[in-house]
């Protein structure tokens, strides 16, 4: 009898609702997912711009080391060889 009582008491259980999906127009981003990319994009496009800039800066920059460099190297070796071709000429 105990067993029946319980039995009854216990709930029935009911079915789980079926989800159901939201209204198409609250799942498009609308106007204001538009103007997020557009922004996003013209970020983008200013950042690259920005980039290529001053990537190109830093290598000029690195030539014109690079030359000045080799300028002072044939200067310096230019100087040292008239140097030692004045001292071996004892001859004169």
């Amino acid at each position: 009898m105990r067993s029946l009582l319980l039995l009854a008491a216990s709930p029935i259980p009911s079915p789980t609702p079926v989800p159901t999906s939201p209204p198409d127009e609250l799942v498009t981003p609308g106007v204001p997912g538009f103007l997020m990319l557009f922004f996003l994009g013209v970020a983008v496009i200013v950042l690259a711009t920005s980039m290529v800039r001053r990537v190109r800066r830093v290598n000029y920059r690195a030539a014109l080391a690079e030359r000045a460099a080799q300028e002072r190297a044939a200067q310096e070796g230019a100087g040292q060889g008239d140097a030692g071709r004045g001292d071996t000429d004892r001859d004169g």
